[in-house]
């Protein structure tokens, strides 16, 4: 059951509902130990306690099946030595004093930053910056797996522990053994929770009360709003003007303060910032802040203990806080285990930062997989990332179109294009459709299911026709009494179904007695577009095949236009 805050208990209904859906296998008696011992005990004699692999429940209400847990103890293992090593960290302290050039104190280590002497700023507290401190014990990062691990501990009971599933048909499709983590299972459709769950945990009580702000166009201010809404936190969310309605609404009705501003993200930030009006609001971060790393590493040491024989972990990369969090915590468990990214090409940011070694801004065109647009990547998430992230691959529209309709058949799931582009990467054709990988253990986030439905209608037809099931040409036939009749059933001789179709006669420069037709017809696949072309040559139509056909045995096909 969730957990019981005082400021929870307030939020009535909303709150009953919150109980219902959330029903994560708990730790309750587990959490008490850890409260009692975990300053004088170490991981290991909890390992070994009778009984202890026992202390956990499952539950499902409302329709919501919780997975119940493996018999390992492996999270609860994470979340016991995250405190001990705290524990003894905080022993060697007191032993012996830090240098002046060496921290171990997350407060030491990030500072608010200095307005400009030019900025006339009084908005919302900007987040904090790492300094980069030499670190005594550890990476010097601005995220530790011990953050990772209380993050997890912290959250627990307010998520939904989502199941890891293997996929046959996919896992027969990329000659893989694929898995799917559904965080568009999340509340909110994506895994954004666990991480703006954790920061607003992490606020002081004054803060709290004064509340937060954040600029998002979607899946962090559904997040944000939902959990500020739970806790009793006032959630003010900035979105770009071309933030789409269903997200606005939804925000709305969550109980956060929707301010519609700027033409993108970048514009929004920057009000948020700047406008007296928002004076003393906390921004958050939706994919920089250390809080919010830390949330979605919980992610990487789900994987682990799900899917313990894992060999591959494939991430979408927008901001790169997902795959920072996610990274750090396999990576430092199981360092053996290859994390690769993936972004699309329409905003590489992360491979403009790994060229330059430092975040570098992106050039941003239109994409299926919007979540991913970030032009710069955060420069705390980058600094983990870069620390454990194997490589980063990219991929077409056209393949994340595809990912989405195999999706769609497979998983019988609908998942927008930023969490679809990990499978796009594995698809026959895509960057990872490579022979190391074959035969190996993958898993891959499916991390956000927010997608319009209608985007997802363009979504799906051009998934379709990446797929050459739908094909496009052009005829040109008689005009006569007949013409059009004849050639629709040559075309259902061969099998196929007229999609759309449109006469042209106006710009005809030959026979008065002719019409050019724009025919496009659903087949199911490569081969049967063949057939369906070589159909319409035999009985002596004039044809413009549509360019970039796929078409295996096109060489072979007279009058085929590459």
């Amino acid at each position: 059951m969730c957990p019981a805050t005082s400021s929870e208990n307030n939020m009535g209904v909303r709150q009953q509902h919150h109980t219902q859906q959330h029903h994560t296998p708990g730790y309750l008696v587990a959490s008490g130990l850890i409260l009692l011992l975990s300053a004088t005990l170490c991981a290991d004699a909890f390992q070994t306690m009778p009984g202890f692999s026992q202390l956990r429940h499952s539950s499902a209400l409302s329709g919501h099946a919780v997975t119940s847990r493996r018999t390992t103890t492996l999270r609860t293992r994470h979340h016991l030595g995250c405190l001990s090593l705290r524990a003894k960290k905080d022993s060697q302290k007191e032993e012996a004093p830090a240098k002046a050039d060496l921290t171990d104190d997350a407060d030491e280590n990030f500072a608010t930053p200095p307005p400009e002497e030019d900025s006339t700023s009084r908005g919302a507290i900007p987040s904090k910056n790492w300094l980069g401190l030499p670190r005594k014990d550890g990476p010097d990062t601005p995220v530790l797996f011990d953050d990772v691990c209380k993050a997890a501990y912290k959250i627990k009971d307010s998520i939904y522990y989502t199941d890891t599933k293997r996929n046959q048909g996919l896992s027969d499709i990329t000659n893989t053994n694929l898995y799917f983590k559904a965080e568009y299972k999340q509340f909110t459709g994506s895994f954004k929770e666990r991480g703006a769950r954790n920061a607003l945990l992490q606020l002081s009580e004054e803060q709290a009360k004064k509340g937060v702000i954040a600029a998002s166009a979607g899946n962090h201010a559904l997040a944000l709003s939902y959990h500020g809404g739970l806790l009793g936190i006032p959630v003010t969310v900035i979105m770009p003007e071309i933030a789409p309605l269903t997200k606005v609404d939804k925000c709305r009705t969550l109980g956060a303060n929707v301010i519609l501003y700027g033409k993108h993200i970048g514009e929004a930030k920057e009000h948020a910032l700047e406008d007296p009006d928002y004076a003393g609001l906390q921004y958050i971060n939706g994919y920089d802040d250390p809080a919010i790393v830390a949330g979605a590493g919980s992610i990487g040491l789900e994987i682990l203990e799900q899917v313990p024989d894992v060999d591959v972990v494939v991430v979408p990369v927008g901001g790169a806080g997902l795959i920072a969090g996610v990274a750090l915590a396999i990576k430092t468990l199981r360092p053996e285990v290859e994390v690769i990214g993936v972004e699309t090409e329409t905003c590489a940011s992360y491979t403009a930062a790994l060229k330059k070694g430092e975040p570098d801004a992106a050039v941003v065109t239109a994409t299926l997989a919007d979540g991913l647009a970030v032009p710069t990547v955060g420069p705390h998430s980058f600094a983990v990332a870069k620390h454990y992230v194997d490589r980063c691959v990219i991929v077409s529209e056209k393949q994340v179109a595809l990912a989405i309709l195999r999706l769609l058949e497979h998983e019988k799931a609908v998942i927008e294009g930023g969490g679809a582009v990990g499978v796009a990467a594995l698809l026959p054709g895509g960057p990872l459709d490579v022979p190391e990988l074959k035969g190996k253990t993958i898993v891959t986030p499916l991390c956000g299911g927010n997608i319009d439905i209608t985007v997802l209608g363009r979504v799906i037809e051009r998934g379709l026709a990446a797929d050459r099931r739908l094909v496009r040409f052009a005829i040109t036939v008689s005009d006569r009494p007949g013409g059009l009749a004849a050639l629709t059933s040559t075309i259902a001789r061969a099998g196929a179904s007229v999609w759309d179709i449109s006469h042209e006669r106006a710009w005809m420069h030959n026979a008065v007695d002719q019409v050019v037709n724009t025919v496009v017809c659903e087949v199911t696949g490569p081969l049967h577009e063949a057939r369906l072309k070589a159909a319409l040559e035999d009985e002596g139509y004039p044809l413009l095949w549509d360019i970039g056909s796929n078409l295996p045995t096109h060489a072979q096909i007279p009058g085929y236009r590459e």
